[in-house]
């Protein structure tokens, strides 16, 4: 399998020449594709055009490293667009920005199994006390054991040029009765505490949601044994209060679930959150943390009904309560991830009309806030 992408040796001047040449042609066969949403400036990083044999590119991830760089990361889906459990050939892609998500280098695979495995789901932690950023991904292998999810996870500690081999977590963040169900952790982004404790979630269809994490900075992965309901795939965030919140994808009654932790995820108090409208898809949640403003920021397809309308909202209040919201782009979006830049911008990967686009696009925080 492909883990890492060996450059020449910068020194070396034919080898120098030899690559630019080559990433000339590669760039010339896969440009992004620009153009405006609700009047901002979009490019188009992961398009079935880009690529022969690729049905969808699906689950888009976000992530900024700690010189600044942008990482995304989705699943490159072929011969059909289905999910993990049936679909046989699944890659994990990549593209990266040195300046703000003005340009990006190629498409690049960062996971690939033979034929008949498959990885799917990639999210991000990125780490800011070492600097390392964790990549997650959910493993099936439909040949020897249709349906059974592994849970693994890659590192790089160089900002994304280069990852380790990928690591079986399942045994330390599942349970061994667990074996055979459905399980998965959620797609996007995990987060950090001020305390530097790493947090995800992961869902078993089950049971519910459950949050695992690390507290030596990936070293050894730990479980929190108590179950989020209702909850399907979700985010989790720390409140200044030193709480840790969960918000939730659930398949009805057209809202979100917002669940609270005092003790560290010992226990939960949960409850609808009608402010939050959702067609039952995934979503993104981030703080904001720039100049004077320390904020939640939220993003998700705002429908009872359909995966449309993908709007972001601001909470001044720790997710108490939410602003009407701004919409991105009014027609069909479904999953989507945000970061804050270097330059103090928000930056967006999102699902673009009927899974055939996936845009990143970047505005002031002055643009949501008025």
């Amino acid at each position: 399998m492909k883990v890492k992408i060996n450059w020449p040796n910068p020194y070396s001047m034919k080898y120098f020449l030899s690559f630019l040449l080559l990433s000339a042609t590669v760039l010339k066969a896969q440009p992004p594709i620009p153009g405006l949403v609700n009047g901002l400036h979009q490019l188009d990083l992961f398009n079935v055009k880009m690529k022969s044999d690729v049905a969808c590119f699906r689950i888009p991830a976000l992530v900024v490293a700690s010189n600044g760089d942008l990482i995304a990361a989705i699943d490159e889906r072929g011969p059909s667009c289905a999910d993990l459990k049936a679909n046989d050939n699944i890659n994990i892609v990549i593209r990266n920005s040195k300046d703000n998500g003005k340009t990006w280098t190629d498409i690049r695979t960062l996971v690939d199994y033979p034929l008949g495995q498959s990885a799917s789901d990639p999210s991000f932690i990125a780490d800011r006390k070492s600097g390392t950023i964790f990549l997650f991904y959910n493993y099936m292998d439909l040949n020897k054991a249709k349906d059974i999810y592994y849970l693994h996870v890659m590192k790089s500690t160089d900002s994304g040029e280069s990852w380790s081999k990928p690591e079986d977590i399942t045994n330390q963040i599942s349970k061994p009765e667990w074996y055979g169900d459905f399980k998965f952790i959620t797609s996007g982004k995990g987060t950090q505490t001020a305390s530097g404790v790493l947090l995800h979630t992961l869902v078993n269809l089950k049971h519910g949601v459950f949050v695992f994490g690390s507290n030596d900075h990936g070293k050894t992965w730990f479980l929190r044994d108590t179950p989020l309901n209702p909850a399907d795939e979700s985010k989790i965030i720390e409140l200044t209060d030193g709480s840790w919140m969960v918000n939730s994808r659930v398949n009805s009654p057209g809202m979100r679930y917002v669940h609270i932790s005092k003790d560290q995820g010992k226990s939960w108090a949960s409850r609808a959150d009608p402010a939050l409208v959702d067609p039952a898809c995934n979503a993104a949640i981030i703080r904001y943390v720039h100049k004077n403003n320390n904020c939640l920021l939220f993003v998700n397809a705002e429908s009872k009904d359909a995966r449309k309308n993908l709007s972001i909202k601001i909470s001044y209040d720790e997710g108490n309560t939410w602003t009407n919201g701004k919409t991105i782009y009014a027609g069909a979006a479904a999953y989507s991830d945000l970061v804050v830049m270097k330059n103090g911008e928000i930056g967006m990967l999102f699902e673009k009309n009927g899974y055939t686009e996936n845009v990143f696009l970047t505005f002031p925080f002055q643009w949501i806030s008025n």
